[in-house]
């Protein structure tokens, strides 16, 4: 008779596992988002060109993956937890002013004056994003106690890697083009 410890081991998908809940991987990315606009800053500060775009481009492949997630996974739970409809349309308008930024940046030439005001209003525009989500809806989905965060976590970090690995080369650098067709920037011939 065979008993658990010595059957077969059955093949099945990978499976991502996650350490944390789905709001503190979230305040784990705005924590990351935030050290890569201070990067951003020192790169520019040296008229670093090539340094800024690559942190700038690494800064709009996070936030789309992490906003695309976002709304698709932790919204619409959000949302049935709290029925607070003003508040995630209030996050939802927000990531789609940062998309449009972002799509600004990434149709930009890095030597254009405009070019680093416009990653530094990115941050200053996620920053007041990020209170948002950390000082009312985090605490008011927290408080509901109607969702599973652990499971959503995973749920968030395998979607999440699924959109950065679309945007990722093979040496882990992000590839400006395939971010570009993601948020619909029209490529330069």
């Amino acid at each position: 008779m065979r008993t658990a410890a010595n059957a077969p081991a059955k093949k099945s998908a990978p499976v991502t596992t996650v350490k944390h809940d789905v709001i503190v991987l979230l305040k784990n990315d705005h924590a990351e988002v935030k050290k890569m606009f201070k990067q951003f800053d020192k790169l520019a500060e040296k008229q670093d060109i090539s340094g800024k775009v690559q942190i700038a481009n690494k800064i709009c492949a996070e936030l789309i993956a992490h906003t695309i997630a976002e709304e698709e996974i932790f919204y619409p739970r959000a949302l049935a937890a709290t029925d607070d409809a003003a508040m995630i349309n209030e996050g939802i308008v927000e990531h789609e002013s940062a998309k449009d930024l972002i799509a600004q940046i990434q149709a930009m030439d890095a030597s254009d004056p405009m070019y680093d005001a416009k990653v530094t209003v990115l941050g200053e525009y996620i920053n007041h994003h990020v209170d948002e989500e950390e000082e009312e809806m985090f605490p008011e989905v927290r408080k509901s106690k109607e969702l599973d965060l652990r499971e959503l976590a995973v749920t968030f970090t395998a979607r999440k890697e699924e959109i950065l690995g679309k945007l990722t080369g093979a040496q882990g650098e992000i590839d400006p083009q395939q971010l570009k067709a993601l948020i619909g920037v029209p490529s330069r011939h």
